[in-house]
């Protein structure tokens, strides 16, 4: 298990979306944008699902990411 991360656009470090998943599962969930709450910059970023990745080095530290305000999932049917 790790962590969702995606690319904060202003400062170009990764972030955490509070979306805890495997590589394999999230490689397979269908595709989805979303809104994440930054917590560098305090701004909220929107990002789809090929623009993240899973982090699984951040997984013990994951626990306290859980559960991040902000986060909106909109998943798109075809």
């Amino acid at each position: 298990m790790g962590m969702v991360m995606v690319k904060c656009p202003q400062t170009g470090h990764a972030i955490p979306t509070g979306i805890k998943t495997d590589r394999e599962s999230f490689r397979q969930s269908p595709v989805f944008f979303a809104r994440t709450r930054c917590l560098i910059c305090h701004t909220d970023h929107s990002w789809f699902a090929r623009d993240a990745w899973v982090d699984e080095t951040s997984a013990p530290g994951a626990a306290s990411q859980r559960g991040l305000p902000g986060l909106i999932v909109h998943t798109a049917h075809r």
